[in-house]
């Protein structure tokens, strides 16, 4: 799991160097409503084996400790970060996109049951 305020890169340059290799999953939250992020990654973490299967891997963002430049690029398409929203989480694809977005965490398995549901995981499935 990566939080971005560890990361020196932006986080569009991390989601770009990303392209391609990783499924992301970008998880938000404001500092009173931290409990979210955590449980969501502990949830993650005791599912290790199916996170690493899928090829995903988790950036954290607190809002207090998110970059003024990142916090921009979150508020634009596909994103469309509201300054209003406590928790968010996006699912996006090896080809960069938004395939799911969500405001509460989400169970493992239902992450799992929609990555599993795109085409290229499919095929990914199928060469294993």
């Amino acid at each position: 799991m990566e939080s971005i305020g560890n990361i020196t890169k932006s986080l569009k340059a991390v989601l770009d160097e990303k392209r391609d290799h990783r499924r992301v999953l970008v998880l938000y939250g404001r500092d009173d409503v931290q409990h979210f992020l955590i449980e969501q990654q502990e949830a993650l973490h005791a599912e290790q084996d199916g996170v690493a299967e899928r090829d995903l891997d988790v950036i954290v963002l607190v809002a207090s400790t998110l970059p003024e430049p990142d916090r921009q690029f979150m508020m634009h398409k596909p994103f469309e970060l509201m300054p209003s929203d406590n928790f968010r989480g996006w699912l996006i694809g090896k080809d960069g996109g938004v395939k799911h977005q969500f405001s509460k965490p989400l169970e493992p398995k239902e992450l799992f049951r929609i990555i599993d549901s795109m085409p290229m995981r499919q095929a990914e499935a199928k060469k294993q």
